[in-house]
C-alpha cells in the first residue's frame, strides 16, 4: 500500500514539475511595429521544439526568427498564423527567438508560444530499469503519459477558443457598424424622398402685373 501512494506521489509530482522543468509556455501581446526576444540556455545534444500561435490581432500572422548562440539562423518565417520546429542543440550556449509584427502599422497581436526543451524526466529514477515494469509502475506511466495528452488538448483548445471569440467580436463590431451606416442611409434616402415628394405637389406662386391704359 505504500509501496503504490509512493509511485502516485511521484507521478503527480512528475506532472507538477514538467511545466517548468521541460522549457518555456507563454501567451503575450505583440505591439505594432514591435520586436520581443526571448533567450534559452540549452545543452549540446538536448532535443527541443518550439510551437508558436497568433490567437488575435490583424491577419493572425506574425514573423519568427531562431538564432543558435552564435547568431546563426536555425528557423525563419514570415507572416506565419502558427507553426513548429524541432531541433538538436548544436553547442552549448543561450539560444534566441523572436516573434516580429513590425510589418503591421496599426495592429497589435497576442502569441502564444511553447518551447519544449529536453525529454521529460523519468518517473522512477531511482528504480532499476533491468527489471520489466511491474503493474502499478506501468498503470503510473500510463496516467502521467494520459495527464499530458489532456493538458496539451486543453491548450489547443483553449487556443481556439481566444482566437474564435476574437474573430465573432471583430465580427459582431463590423455588423454593428454596417448596421448602423445603413440606418443613416435609410434616413437619408426617405427625407430626400419626402422632400422631393413635397416639391412635385407644392404650389407654386405665381406674379401678376398690371399694365395700365
Amino acid at each position: 500500500m505504500f509501496r503504490s501512494l509512493r509511485l502516485l506521489l511521484q507521478v503527480l509530482w512528475a506532472q507538477l514539475l514538467c511545466g517548468w522543468v521541460m522549457g518555456s509556455e507563454l501567451t503575450f501581446e505583440l505591439p505594432d511595429n514591435a520586436k520581443q526576444c526571448f533567450y534559452e540556455d540549452i545543452i549540446t545534444g538536448t532535443k527541443c521544439t518550439l510551437e508558436f500561435q497568433v490567437v488575435t490581432g490583424g491577419h493572425y500572422d506574425v514573423d519568427c526568427r531562431l538564432e543558435d548562440p552564435d547568431g546563426t539562423t536555425l528557423y525563419k518565417e514570415m507572416k506565419k498564423q502558427y507553426d513548429s520546429f524541432t531541433f538538436t542543440a548544436a553547442k552549448n550556449g543561450t539560444f534566441k527567438f523572436c516573434f516580429s509584427n513590425e510589418f503591421s502599422t496599426f495592429t497589435h497581436k497576442t502569441v502564444y508560444f511553447d518551447f519544449q526543451v529536453g525529454d521529460d524526466p523519468p518517473l522512477f529514477p531511482n528504480e532499476n530499469r533491468v527489471t520489466a515494469l511491474t503493474q502499478m509502475e506501468s498503470a503510473c506511466v500510463s496516467i502521467h503519459e494520459a495527464l499530458k495528452s489532456v493538458i496539451d488538448y486543453q491548450t489547443h483548445f483553449r487556443l481556439r477558443e481566444a482566437q474564435g471569440r476574437s474573430r465573432a467580436e471583430d465580427l459582431n463590431t463590423r455588423v454593428a457598424f454596417w448596421s448602423i451606416g445603413e440606418a443613416i442611409i435609410l434616413l437619408v434616402v426617405s427625407i430626400s424622398q419626402v422632400v422631393l415628394l413635397r416639391s412635385f405637389f407644392s404650389d407654386k406662386k405665381t406674379t401678376m402685373t398690371r399694365v395700365g391704359s
